[in-house]
């Protein structure tokens, strides 16, 4: 068997073929400078392909993955409703069901039809939908955690739960998704807190090769973690237990807190290394890392039976 790596992607980005600022080829640049993997340029309502073949330099990375933000903003406009396909064959046209849960469901659908994965992404953006929505809601494989863009309200407010809440809400419904962090990129001229920049979140997969199938059966299945500035060097994750180990600068803080069912704290550990022994009552459990900097890094949940 094999050996399996480890592959640093993103997989919501923006060019001019869509409400980006840059081309696609100046795109893909930028993220080859900063030794991303793989890379999925997911316009609105579009299908932007790149071959690196056709100009004068042949490039093996950043692996280019097919994608789309399948976008429909229903209700006027007034509610956003956007998913990323991830791997798909084909353009996927948006539709628009009314109802919110019916227009998330019907554009699933329409993805996975395309032969790709489904991401659903920044529910907090406009406020547009929550976990009520969401635990409705079948075979959709991701959902964004975390989102650069700075108008997603990731962090919720009075009222409102934050994204991660969400996804814990999710989850104890008994509905399995994985978290995935992201840029959501679309400037890459002008670099301040108010723009939505590149290279402020990320998911890293652990496959056996740099392919397309191989990285989008690794986001399906959950082989991965995702990340604002958190290295693992180590990431083991059974039935059994989830153990990690923190890349260490040397003078930066991390603690891991271990959560399960209901977004229960089960542990909090301070330091680069981290472990959990899973009980058979726990539903589900999954690892956020956070450190002294600001940075975070999720691990997926680890499924129980009842």
């Amino acid at each position: 068997m094999a050996k399996l790596k480890w592959y640093k992607g993103n997989i919501h980005t923006h060019t001019t073929e869509s409400d980006g600022d840059d081309t696609p080829e100046r795109v893909v640049g930028w993220y080859r400078r900063h030794n991303y993997d793989f890379l999925v340029l997911s316009d609105h309502n579009h299908l932007t392909l790149l071959d690196y073949g056709s100009g004068r330099r042949r490039f093996k990375r950043p692996l280019m993955v097919p994608g789309e933000e399948v976008s429909a903003n229903i209700k006027g406009g007034s509610v956003p409703i956007h998913i990323n396909g991830i791997g798909i064959s084909r353009v996927v046209e948006p539709i628009d069901a009314d109802d919110v849960v019916a227009t998330l469901q019907a554009n699933v659908n329409a993805i996975i039809q395309a032969g790709g994965i489904a991401s659903i992404n920044h529910p907090n953006f406009r406020w547009a939908f929550d976990h009520e929505a969401l635990m409705q809601v079948t075979g959709a494989s991701l959902l964004e955690v975390y989102n650069g863009h700075p108008k997603t309200n990731i962090y919720g407010g009075p009222g409102k739960p934050s994204n991660d809440e969400i996804w814990d809400a999710v989850l104890t419904s008994g509905r399995p998704i994985f978290g995935v962090a992201t840029d959501d990129s679309h400037r890459y001229h002008d670099w301040s807190p108010t723009q939505s920049n590149p290279g402020r979140g990320w998911v890293v997969v652990r496959a056996e090769e740099l392919s397309v199938d191989a990285i989008v059966d690794g986001l399906a299945t959950g082989s991965f973690y995702s990340s604002t500035g958190i290295a693992l060097s180590e990431l083991d994750t059974t039935t059994g237990s989830i153990e990690l180990r923190i890349e260490d600068d040397g003078e930066t803080v991390h603690w891991t807190t271990f959560t399960g069912k209901g977004g229960r704290t089960l542990l909090e550990v301070v330091g680069q290394d981290a472990r959990y022994e899973i009980k058979s009552d726990e539903g589900y459990v999954r690892a956020t890392v956070r450190a002294s900097t600001g940075a975070r890094a999720w691990t997926q949940p680890v499924f129980l039976g009842e």
